[in-house]
């Protein structure tokens, strides 16, 4: 059997080496973001996704490998260990199919089947499979035996076929072909459960076969079963299925003879052919029996939980997908900034605050309650902005939205001021203002204003915010609460853990949540360096991270090159530069005819020119490091303290409103990309109803996702296709 390391790389299509290289590494306590940003050359430079993938794939198998080894175990314990029965465990490389193998040495409760053993009607049993010319009935008249519970040859023979069935059950094989042909021709039907209208109508008269089934069409008939509006079943076409089981136990009922030759031994095989065997009657109905009560059942299971399992698996990696793009949208920094979160009966709670999210001001007003109280919340926003010299407004986008956006419209009308606003995706704002974090972030304010500023401060620095929210609260994934909880914990903390290190940590002034995501660093040493930090100052290097308790020279090999030191006089400490590659660094810039100082005022603009000048192989090996590993170095030396996120697309701020009852089929707007689904896009165009692209209407050629084309946060050109202002509904074209 192939080694793990082999089977992964067969799967990812990479170097057996690469992966064992990753491997090591992980079992030595290297992070993904490390690995993935600092040891590139032993990887083939994978990227975070891949390497994640990678990781989840080790532990399946290495999973895998634990219950290969404690079957061989119980099988071996029972002196049933074939040669051949360990070489098809070995080869097994799902738990499904593991675990048909195991089924027949199983310690079962009491069954039908073992009650028959115990009455000892296994010899019985064996003379059907036989399937001699003898009269079955004769033959179960040997076995009758009253003190055993054998009445008569009618109740042997139906003990024996007990056993058959479980027989026929527990061969793997049987299970492998009815699993094979459930995949490629059952239906999965559902129907009404009840007479009540609900979301669920257009699957109250639902069929579809297995193998094109979508993940959303699964997850949602398993939630309108759960709920009690659908009853969903599969259908394989239960004779056949039963026809193809008792083709395998080789029934000598009379099979067809058509094609067989007119030859002497063509002769022979009609005469035997056309002879039923006496006990066919008897293995039909034992065979029957195994699927309807014992195979099926347990395939109808196995089959929902397959579906389910990657149906899931879909929606979490389509959850990721879209809450990477939302964790990286540009920030607005160095602003003050005012965050409104919007409200009708407690009415909309303001905050304000500086350039670094610091608080200045806090109030409550209520827009939405008269045109008295609207004017009153102009002027009391107005005085606010003239106080502090605000420059944008952060709107939530939850309930009274658009109320507040048309105050604010006609507020900035009024000032003249130049400011702005943009609508800010409030998800998850309300759990964290809730939270213990909340609260011991901002113990004097309420839990109402802590919303508020934790809008403010999502369009500063949308990354550093939602870090302190339970991913799963984001609210950019579809069924996100059916998932299985562990799974998606983890796939979303991954993403949260490679954006936070893709983009980097100010030492100085990050919070203890931004800090419990890098490489590296737990919830207890992100809070001893904030601890440190106020006991002793600011951190003037890396070298200095050391001095904090708990950081020892592991944990600062996977931090030290994701934590910036603005402060510091090492110009490379406010870099991606890990401190393991200062020195190659100095010899790159010595190479290129550069010093520290044309880093500092950013003169190194055409190094990477240079490098290809003297050339990347060899200007790697004069640094002692290997090529893509130089050419970060170069990236980082040309923008020091770069932020990968001023490369993308800015937000969207606006100075007026737009209402849905603006919009009319033909209207061409810019938009920004909210959720990405299966079936589409939902776009907000700015009227406080996103919009739906559908997946038909996302490009001008055929794709099987969205994704293909856009992510959470994209800026996008669409078209208005039609608008129903009752339903609130919103149809749009991204088509040229």
């Amino acid at each position: 059997m192939k080694e793990i390391h082999q089977i992964i790389a067969d799967e990812l299509n990479t170097k057996a080496e690469y992966v064992k290289n990753v491997i090591e590494l992980i079992d030595g306590g290297s992070t993904i973001p490390f690995i993935a940003r600092y040891r590139k050359e032993v990887h083939g430079s994978m990227d975070d996704t891949q390497l994640r993938k990678l990781e989840e794939r080790l532990l399946y198998l290495r999973n895998l490998e634990e219950r290969k080894e404690t079957i061989r175990k119980a099988i071996e314990e029972q002196g049933k260990l074939t040669e051949e029965l360990k070489a098809q465990i070995d080869e097994a490389m799902t738990q499904s199919v593991l675990e048909d193998l195991y089924r027949p040495y199983k310690q079962k409760r009491k069954t039908r089947a073992s009650i028959a053993k115990e009455k000892g009607l296994e010899p019985l049993a064996e003379f059907l499979l036989a399937q001699t010319d003898a009269d079955p009935e004769k033959e179960a008249e040997k076995y009758v035996d009253a003190e055993k519970g054998v009445e008569d040859a009618d109740a042997a023979l139906h003990g024996a076929m007990d056993i058959i069935a479980e027989a026929v059950s527990d061969d793997a094989d049987n299970r492998a072909a009815l699993r094979t042909y459930v995949e490629e021709h059952a239906v999965m039907e559902a129907a009404a459960a009840k007479e009540e209208d609900s979301v669920y109508r257009q699957y109250y008269e639902f069929g579809q076969k297995l193998s094109k089934m979508k993940g959303y069409q699964i997850l949602a008939l398993n939630r309108g079963e759960k709920e009690g509006f659908l009853k969903v079943s599969i259908d394989p076409d239960h004779e056949k299925a039963k026809e193809l089981l008792r083709n395998r136990m080789h029934i000598r009922n009379g099979v067809s003879t058509e094609g067989i030759g007119s030859g002497s031994l063509g002769a022979q095989i009609r005469k035997l052919a056309a002879k039923a065997s006496p006990a066919a009657v008897y293995l039909e109905a034992a065979c029957n029996d195994s699927y309807t009560r014992l195979i099926w059942p347990s395939i109808e299971r196995e089959t929902r939980s397959t579906l389910t399992e990657k149906a899931c698996d879909g929606a979490i990696d389509n959850f990721a997908l879209n809450l990477k793009p939302l964790l990286m949208q540009p920030p607005v920094k160095g602003k003050v900034t005012m965050g409104l979160d919007p409200g009708y009966a407690h009415g909309c709670k303001v905050a304000v605050v500086d350039g670094t999210g610091k608080v200045l001001d806090t109030a409550v007003v209520y827009p939405t309650f008269n045109e008295k109280k609207k004017e009153e919340a102009i002027q009391v926003l107005s005085a606010l902005i003239r106080k502090h010299s605000v420059e944008h407004i952060a709107i939530g986008n939850g309930t009274a939205s658009r109320e507040t956006e048309a105050m604010a419209a006609e507020m900035l009308e009024r000032l003249h001021g130049g400011q702005s606003y943009a609508i800010v995706n409030e998800a998850g704002a309300s759990v964290y203002s809730a939270s213990k974090l909340g609260a011991e972030e901002f113990p004097d304010y309420d839990v109402n204003i802590r919303s508020a500023i934790s809008i403010a401060r999502r369009l500063q620095d949308p990354l550093a915010e939602l870090v302190k929210i339970d991913p799963k609260s984001i609210g950019v994934g579809q069924y996100q609460h059916d998932m299985p909880q562990m799974q998606l914990e983890a796939a979303l903390t991954g993403v949260v853990e490679d954006c936070v290190n893709a983009v980097g940590v100010d030492i100085n002034s990050a919070s203890p949540s931004l800090l419990n995501r890098v490489s590296g660093l737990t919830a207890a040493t992100a809070k001893n360096i904030v601890k440190y930090r106020e006991e002793n100052g600011a951190f003037h290097s890396r070298k200095e991270i050391l001095k904090v308790p708990k950081i020892g020279p592991k944990a600062f090999e996977q931090c030290a090159g994701f934590l910036r030191v603005p402060e510091s006089k090492e110009i490379l400490d406010n870099t991606a530069v890990h401190p393991e590659s200062y020195e190659a660094a100095k010899k790159l810039l010595e190479l290129c005819g550069y010093t520290k100082e044309d880093v500092a005022q950013r003169k190194v603009a055409d190094i990477e020119k240079r490098i290809k000048a003297k050339g990347e192989k060899q200007a790697a090996e004069h640094c002692g490091i290997g090529v893509p590993t130089l050419q970060d170095i170069a990236a980082e030396l040309k923008r020091p303290g770069r932020d990968p996120r001023e490369d993308l697309p800015p937000v969207v701020l606006r100075k007026d409103v737009l209402e849905m009852k603006d919009l009319t089929p033909g209207m061409k707007l810019k938009g920004t990309v909210r959720n990405v689904i299966d079936f589409g896009a939902f776009v907000d165009i700015g009227v406080h109803q996103d919009g739906l692209v559908h997946i038909s209407q996302i490009a001008d050629r055929y794709i099987k996702h969205p994704a293909e084309v856009v992510s959470v946060g994209d800026i996008v050109d669409v078209t208005v296709l039609s608008v129903d202002v009752e339903k609130k509904k919103i149809s749009l074209s991204m088509k040229q």
